[in-house]
């Protein structure tokens, strides 16, 4: 059945989707009388929801992917310069970056300030209700705070609906910030009418629950090293009736399994614009339908740390002897496909590649054989040499094949066509349209998690291990590594795990490869303090498959830790204080 209410955009119990999207948007309601029925504040509530959905439905310049700030995935050359400069150590305070974030988070607050202040004059409204609706906003202002405090570590904090030019208040400290979000999410878990799980046919599905409550407040205790409150937050989530899907990896994210029991808290998608999901369209490829941009792609680094099924690390040298010690050029050769042609052996040949170590005939089999036995969360995530892709870019299904050098997507070659074809990348499948199910390459179907259950089991491990008990924070990584389909942890030579320092790394990775691609690991590197080491590791950046740069990042300083204040919202308000490091 198709979903007829939309989390953040069309969330009202008392109307259809279509009659919901005929009203009129947030900014067109007056607060002086917004309140005066029931079905007017519901629109201004769907109006504090909508604010959400920025990071998952638009393809506007001043929207970035969070994961491409992180360590597992790059943007293509002209984004990294423009849309992403904050990786090349160039930027400046008056970029937009900063002050897209800053009054897009603010405006979330304002909105969710004017329910929590408002609601009460609701006249056709039982109390029960509007508390709900209360613990609802009081959670999103939670979230926006959140992702203000992760970023610039201390932002001024308003609990009134204000007009801009009244934006004058000082910065709080880092902790008061982190405070707030804990007592805004303490008032959602306390509030009785709000469920602690919505079933997966409810109307309501997809509204605040104490899960995502709970989860929030978890991920705030991290940030304060509080890890024993954290411990019992992640476990109260698991009380409350989520779980790890019991399906393969690759099927969570499809449509059918959208609303299973491991989404704690997810933007509900339509395949309508403005309501869909642009993964399909920044993720695939131009074989994808409707022809994918693949603007960002998987970091190499990010892909070869994937282990074997078994638990062992990577070792290119296990699959082909020597290729550690060649450089990446010469050893692009075991990347190249069958029966090349003289011109295009005697273009790689220029190119620097190893071209006595080429098989004509065995090229392809001898790259893929070292991905097939690799944990199946990279097939899942990535798409890989010689691998195939199901596309349909303006027709019927077709299967491509990820080739290099690239010939023709057409017939009868069916290469698989990025978005650059002289190089050979580390293309996305997570997320991104099989085949035809969905038509609409810039609004699709499928949820956008933001709050998964493998997410707090890995945070529970985390909050857990931190407090020296290893051996127990191996149980939950160990639920997702069985649901991944890869060896539990502890249980043959490759994945022992003796002390807190090893597992805190076992933890770190298993983050990324479960969630790559989900717009969260940048928030946990910064936490984790391993942004820098991580992300920009020398050589590192946009890599073909073999690891020869096709650009490289620059580290601008150590107040690259924190955002800078937007310089004009600086001028607007004299006691903002900026960070440290920023001009």
């Amino acid at each position: 059945m198709k979903k007829i209410y939309l989390l953040l955009i069309a969330f009202i119990v008392l109307t259809a989707c279509e009659d919901f999207l005929g009203r009129r948007p947030y900014d067109k309601v007056s607060s002086e009388t917004a309140f005066e029925s029931a079905i007017l504040a519901e629109n201004v509530v769907n109006g504090v929801y909508s604010n959400l959905i920025y990071d998952y439905v638009t393809v506007d310049a001043a929207r970035v992917n969070w994961d491409a700030f992180s360590s597992v995935m790059d943007p293509t050359n002209s984004l990294c310069t423009s849309k992403y400069n904050y990786l090349t150590g160039k930027i400046l305070t008056n970029n937009s970056l900063f002050l897209t974030y800053w009054k897009r988070y603010y405006e979330g607050i304002n909105r969710a300030n004017d329910v929590i202040n408002n609601i009460h004059r609701v006249p056709d409204m039982t109390d029960e209700h509007k508390a709900k609706r209360i613990a609802e906003c009081k959670f999103i202002r939670a979230y926006h705070y959140y992702r203000l405090n992760c970023l610039w570590r201390g932002v001024p904090i308003y609990l009134d609906n204000y007009a801009p030019a009244e934006y004058t208040k000082p910065r709080s400290s880092e902790e008061d910030v982190w405070q707030l979000i804990i007592d805004d999410c303490t008032d959602a878990i306390e509030c009785k009418s709000l469920p602690g799980k919505i079933d997966k046919g409810s109307s309501d599905y997809g509204r605040i629950t104490k899960g995502a409550a709970y989860t929030l407040r978890g991920k705030a205790y991290m940030w304060m090293k509080e890890y024993a409150l954290a411990e019992a937050d992640f476990k109260e989530v698991g009380k409350l009736g989520y779980g790890l899907y019991a399906g393969d990896y690759a099927n969570l994210f499809k449509e059918a399994n959208e609303r299973c029991d491991e989404m704690i808290f997810s933007a509900q998608m339509v395949a309508k614009s403005g309501n869909g999901n642009c993964f399909s369209y920044i993720y695939g490829s131009y074989c994808t339908t409707g022809f994918g941009n693949s603007e960002l792609l998987l970091n190499t680094n990010f892909v070869n740390s994937y282990e074997e099924k078994n638990g062992k690390p990577f070792d290119w040298n296990n699959y082909i002897p020597g290729y550690n010690e060649m450089s990446p050029k010469e050893r692009s050769v075991y990347f190249l496909r069958n029966n090349m042609t003289d011109t295009e052996i005697s273009q790689m040949s220029t190119y620097g590649a190893k071209m006595s170590e080429y098989d004509a005939t065995g090229n392809e089999a001898r790259i893929k054989a070292a991905y097939a036995n690799r944990d199946p969360r990279l097939a899942a995530t990535a798409i890989t040499p010689y691998a195939e892709y199901k596309g349909g870019a303006s027709g019927a299904e077709v299967v491509y094949t990820m080739r290099y050098p690239y010939r023709n997507w057409e017939a009868p070659q069916l290469d698989l066509r990025g978005s650059q074809t002289n190089q050979m990348l580390y293309m996305i499948r997570k997320f991104v349209a099989v085949g035809r199910e969905s038509t609409n390459i810039q609004y699709n179907p499928i949820d956008a998690p933001v709050f998964r259950y493998a997410d707090v089991l890995l945070s529970l491990a985390e909050a857990v291990n931190e407090q020296g008990r290893y051996a127990e924070a191996m149980q939950y990584v160990n639920q997702v590594r069985s649901r991944a389909g890869v060896q539990a942890l502890g249980t043959n030579e490759y994945t022992q795990v003796m002390n807190k320092d090893q597992m805190r790394e076992r933890i770190y990775k298993e983050k990324k490869w479960e969630l790559a691609c989900e717009e969260q690991l940048y928030y946990d590197e910064l936490r984790w303090e391993t942004w820098k080491k991580d992300k920009f590791a020398i050589n590192n950046g946009l890599q073909h498959v073999w690891g020869d740069p096709v650009y490289t990042y620059s580290w601008g300083g150590e107040e690259y830790w924190k955002w800078p204040i937007p310089s004009t919202e600086k001028e607007k308000n004299n006691n903002l204080q900026q960070n440290d490091g920023w001009l």
